[in-house]
């Protein structure tokens, strides 16, 4: 299975969802109070998502899909 990220971050309303890149399934969404979360913890910024490196974007998928699915268990 093969993900794509569709980050929309300088918008008022910002979010960023992770997507099925098969299916177009959206397999994870965060908004604008995650997104803060994530870059104050340090785990998110426009340099990251703009990476083109396989390995790093594995690593960022990775972080975004704990943070997504632990912030689920806290609900």
């Amino acid at each position: 299975m093969t993900f794509m990220i569709d980050a929309w971050l300088d918008r008022p309303q910002p979010y960023l969802r992770i997507l099925d890149r098969d299916s177009g399934r959206i397999c994870a969404q965060l908004e604008a109070p995650a997104i803060h979360e994530l870059q104050e913890q340090g785990d998110l910024d426009l340099a990251s998502l703009s990476n083109s490196e396989p390995a790093t974007l594995k690593e960022l998928l990775h972080t975004l899909f704990l943070y997504y699915y632990a912030r689920g268990l806290k609900a």
